[in-house]
């Protein structure tokens, strides 16, 4: 039982690290904006690294978004998709597997 449930806890630990991850590209979706904004130059590796890592899911956004002119309201999708993702998904698997592990440790 100490075997699956630290298992568990492994897989516990994995799930924190993917919204960890998710987080991470909440801040580079946020440059994202801002070099945006800024009209930075597309040949800095900084901004073609932000380009490259952003725009093929801001892309996939925009696609199923009425056109809104010169306000592209993608980046606020994508935020949101990654809230709710991280809430619903990730937050409840986490402590789902966290429970279910220390039940396990702690016996019937």
């Amino acid at each position: 039982m100490v075997l699956i449930a630290n298992i568990l806890l492994a897989l516990a630990k994995l799930v924190e690290l993917a919204s960890g991850l998710l987080t991470l590209y909440k801040y580079i979706l946020l440059a994202s904006v801002i070099v945006s904004w800024v009209n930075a130059d597309p040949y800095n590796p900084l901004v073609n690294f932000i380009h490259r890592v952003t725009e093929p899911v801001l892309r996939r956004i925009r696609q199923h978004m009425p056109d809104t002119g010169m306000l592209d309201v993608s980046p606020i999708v994508a935020f949101a998709a990654i809230y709710v993702l991280q809430i619903v998904l990730f937050d409840t698997a986490y402590h789902y597997l966290i429970s279910m592990s220390m039940s396990l440790k702690m016996g019937p």
